[in-house]
């Protein structure tokens, strides 16, 4: 199946580099292009992508607040918000993941990682970041924003011993593998806990996920 992508952002030259760079892939497929947040939300609406390419600075209404309206919004649930930006801040970074954003990348990526961190945000499967991701998690999701609230330990009860031990390492920056390793379990048994999770939580992402496993204290800084 085709990833459909929506493309945001305010230089048109790049919209075209990165137009020309997933169309040349057979998997994947750009739907629509956007020059600021407004548009980027409009056309999202009109096309229900699978994958949004979003800059954060754009002129009028940012990447911030056009990812925080797609991710709020119940009939884009299957839509998965990819933050692409020079501004490769911590905060940043933060404040994309908690506006609902799956992933976060430098705009120096390389073309085959962008291309690879399309696939892995619509699949889902990870969350993808800088190598500051560790340190981003411990000084910022582990507290709120003004205005949110944790999320209550109690959320946590519907799952198993076991998918929380799974949360709990994912949320330490662990991959699949990783977290089988130190199960002694398969991959395979490790992304079935995952998704479990995410079901039972009401995780758009593994990005969500993390940020959950935090806000509860399944996992602190």
């Amino acid at each position: 199946m085709t990833i459909r992508v929506v493309l945001a952002d305010d230089q048109a030259l790049l919209r075209a580099t990165f137009r020309i760079l997933i169309d040349s892939c057979s998997d994947m497929g750009v739907v629509a292009e956007a020059a600021d947040g407004t548009e980027a939300v409009e056309l999202t609406r009109a096309h229900h992508p699978d994958v949004v390419l979003m800059d954060i600075r754009m002129p009028g209404t940012d990447g911030l607040a056009a990812t925080t309206a797609v991710c709020s919004d119940p009939d884009l649930s299957a839509t998965r918000v990819l933050i692409l930006t020079t501004f490769e801040t911590e905060e940043y970074v933060a404040r994309a993941l908690r506006a609902g954003a799956s992933g976060f990348l430098g705009k120096d990526v390389t073309a085959d990682a962008l291309l690879t961190a399309i696939r892995t945000v619509a699949s889902g499967d990870a969350l993808l970041s800088p190598l500051a991701t560790r340190a981003l998690i411990t000084r910022f999701l582990a507290t709120p924003a003004p205005g949110n609230h944790l999320a209550p330990p109690e959320r946590l009860a519907v799952l198993t011993a076991r998918e929380r031990e799974v949360m709990a390492l994912a949320a330490e920056g662990m991959s699949n593998h990783e977290i089988a390793e130190r199960l002694v379990v398969s991959p395979l048994t490790v992304r079935s806990h995952i998704h479990r999770a995410m079901t039972k939580l009401h995780a758009r992402d593994r990005a969500q996920l993390v940020v959950v496993a935090y806000q509860s204290g399944l996992v602190t800084p």
